[in-house]
């Protein structure tokens, strides 16, 4: 856990990674969080939503395939 977490990830992702449980994985890092392992941060907040027309060429594009 500690080697994938040397990259930012979710708790959601770390415990999907590793076939766990979201509690379990959130009870051990909040312990390596004590023990400063691993830090933890806000999340990061959008500014604004992508352009309208970007979402639908992609849509279109996807639908294509």
């Amino acid at each position: 856990m500690l080697r994938m977490c040397r990259a930012p990830l979710s708790v959601a992702e770390v415990s999907a990674y590793l076939s766990l449980p979201f509690s379990v994985v959130t009870v051990l890092l909040t312990e390596m969080l004590a023990a400063e392992l691993v830090q933890a941060r806000a999340p990061i907040v959008r500014q604004h939503l992508p352009d309208r027309s970007l979402l639908e060429a992609v849509m279109h594009g996807l639908q294509r395939l």
